[in-house]
């Protein structure tokens, strides 16, 4: 990693640690308080141990000193419980808006952009990065101040005792800083390096784990688990190397400070023989002088060599803010950036020449024109590949687009997308249900929503039959674990209802149902979309005898457009499509009778 590159990264980490300034400047102001009681601490024992031995005072005498000790160590302990509090309500502050920021993201850029990387690749960069980033502000960041300010104290009062002492601490202070910065760009690769090799383990499992019935039926165990042991061993190869450089760098920190106070050490006993006789301001050398720098000398390094330990921390939040960074500045202005709110009124959505595109420029959908008609049923049909995802991706958003969109009116990329989204009602081939009760999946957690319009919404999709009898707090886990294909449909029917929006999008509705599920679910669309604008994706084009419009994609292109009767009689693909689906009605028919 170049250093400008690492110096935008660490600039990046500073102006997010000003979204919990409030507890950062609490675990400083804490260190520095703790500083004072150190002075304090440090001046009491050298004065108990400076008139047990040179003045010989009677140790009852000195009982509020040991008082005093006992209350400083209790204040000590205090303010370092406090600003470990502290510093952690600011990292946990920090890493809760930068999740937020990422899952922003994720939902202004879509499923279209999401599907570009492995699932486990987004978790990884969803948790482990951003947790990983924890100790920079609970730890580092604080700890940069109090490096700072805790040595400058300390040379503040050590300085009018003796100032060949202070001189010590001030020339060999640097030390620590200036090996920081020579590992500091090897531990930051070496993280980034890590981060990579995590993202693409999370992302290789995940993706094998969901897939392992597909794997064990076509005998690629053995393969796969090479596959996932090499990965393995690349992970455990750049972690190795991350802890190597830091146990290197502690070690060598701890070897420059322990040279500097042993330093420190030689010159007070030199000093107390009579060798030297330089330092001390011609008032000579006191047990109380020495044995009082001598306990300072320890915690003047101290902040230096904890700022050293956690400069690691630093390296890798900036190994991890890395692609944080890079997916956060992803350009998106292709994307929808309007504000004008959705026109009321029945919805109405017209199309010219329009052209859709993936993130990366590529041409998905070449210039079509169509109007979806307010209160109007179209289909889209085509074979896979055609760009009827692609298109339906644009129209909710998902996708960058030439030409014009627009919806009731106003072109869609000057619209408020959210204001257009939460007009849709979408029901999709594989509900996704969540992890709660039946209630829970229907409203999507809105309390608002009133139990008289969940149980007409649950009549409406012909979902009463099963709910019935589970009931409304039933659980059931994400995935639809517990129940059938067709009732988690209905459900989903059920939420899009609850939804009631202007625009219905049915995406493959019923593939996968058997008859009685599919008769049930299509009996509950019609109702709900009855006084809606409604685009279907389907490839069952028996559905579409009733449907109003049909548009017929073809290499990502609109080749024919009509209702049923229409195309049916057309030379055409839809022709070629219908022959191809009554072919398979027949020989489904011949086998259920054999």
């Amino acid at each position: 990693m170049d250093t400008t590159k690492q110096r935008n990264l660490n600039k990046w980490l500073k102006q997010q640690s000003k979204l919990a300034n409030r507890w950062l400047l609490t675990a400083i102001g804490l260190g520095v308080f703790s500083s004072f009681i150190l002075l304090a601490q440090a001046a009491l024992i050298a004065t108990i141990l400076h008139q047990l031995i040179i003045e010989q005072i009677d140790k009852a005498q000195l009982v509020p000193h040991f008082i005093g000790i006992v209350i400083t160590t209790a204040l000590r302990a205090g303010s370092a419980w406090a600003r470990e509090i502290a510093g952690f309500r600011c990292g946990e502050q920090v890493r809760v808006v930068i999740r937020q920021q990422i899952l922003d993201k994720l939902e202004s850029m879509g499923p279209a952009y999401i599907k570009g990387k492995p699932a486990g690749a987004w978790a990884t960069l969803l948790l482990e990065q951003v947790d990983d980033m924890q100790d920079f502000f609970s730890r580092y960041l604080p700890q940069m101040s109090l490096s700072v300010f805790i040595p400058l104290i300390i040379l503040v009062v050590v300085f009018p005792i003796n100032w060949a002492a202070a001189a010590i601490f001030l020339i060999t202070a640097p030390l620590v800083p200036i090996f920081m910065s020579l590992v500091g760009r090897k531990a930051a690769d070496a993280n980034r390096k890590n981060f990579k090799a995590l993202q693409r383990l999370s992302g290789h499992f995940y993706d094998r784990l969901q897939a392992m019935s597909t794997i064990r039926l076509f005998n690629r165990t053995a393969h796969e688990a090479d596959v996932m042991r090499g990965a393995s061993e690349v992970f455990r190869k750049r972690t190795m190397d991350v802890l190597r450089i830091a146990f290197l760098s502690s070690a060598v920190l701890e070897f420059f400070t322990s040279i500097s106070i042993a330093i420190t050490a030689v010159y007070f006993g030199f000093s107390f023989i009579g060798e030297l006789n330089f330092g001390h301001y011609g008032a000579g050398v006191s047990l109380f002088a020495g044995l009082f720098i001598l306990i300072l000398a320890p915690e003047f390094y101290q902040p230096l060599r904890d700022l050293g330990t956690f400069y690691h921390a630093k390296q890798q939040a900036i190994g991890a803010a890395e692609s944080i960074v890079e997916f956060l500045e992803t350009d998106i202005t292709a994307l929808l950036q309007g504000s004008l709110p959705l026109p009321h009124g029945d919805v109405t959505i017209e199309a010219d020449n329009l052209s859709v595109f993936s993130a990366e420029g590529k041409v998905l959908v070449s210039s079509v024109t169509f109007t979806l008609r307010a209160n109007q049923r179209t289909a889209i049909v085509g074979p896979s590949g055609a760009g009827k995802t692609s298109l339906v991706n644009a129209i909710l958003g998902f996708l960058p687009y030439k030409g014009s969109l627009k919806i009731n009116g106003i072109e869609l990329r000057e619209l408020d997308i959210m204001t257009w989204r939460s007009n849709i009602s979408w029901v999709g081939q594989n509900p996704m249900l969540l992890h709660g009760s039946i209630l829970d999946n229907i409203t999507l957690g809105n309390e608002q929503t009133k139990l008289e319009q969940v149980n007409q919404a649950i009549e409406q999709a012909h979902a009463d039959d099963f709910v019935t009898k589970l009931g409304l707090d039933h659980q059931i886990s994400d995935r639809s674990s517990g129940l059938s294909v067709g009732q988690a449909q209905r459900l989903a029917v059920a939420r899009a209802i609850i939804q009631n929006g202007g625009f219905w999008l049915l995406d493959e509705p019923t593939a996968s149902l058997d008859a009685r599920s599919e008769k049930l679910l299509w009996q509950g669309l019609d109702t709900a979309t009855k006084n809606a604008t409604t685009l279907m994706i389907t490839h069952q084009l028996s559905e579409l005898t009733s449907v109003e419009q049909i548009l017929v994609m073809e290499t990502g292109s609109i080749s024919q457009q009509g209702n049923f009767e229409q195309l049916k009689h057309q030379d055409g693909l839809f022709k070629q499509l219908l022959a191809a689906n009554n072919a398979l009605a027949l020989a489904n028919k011949e086998n259920l009778d054999a």
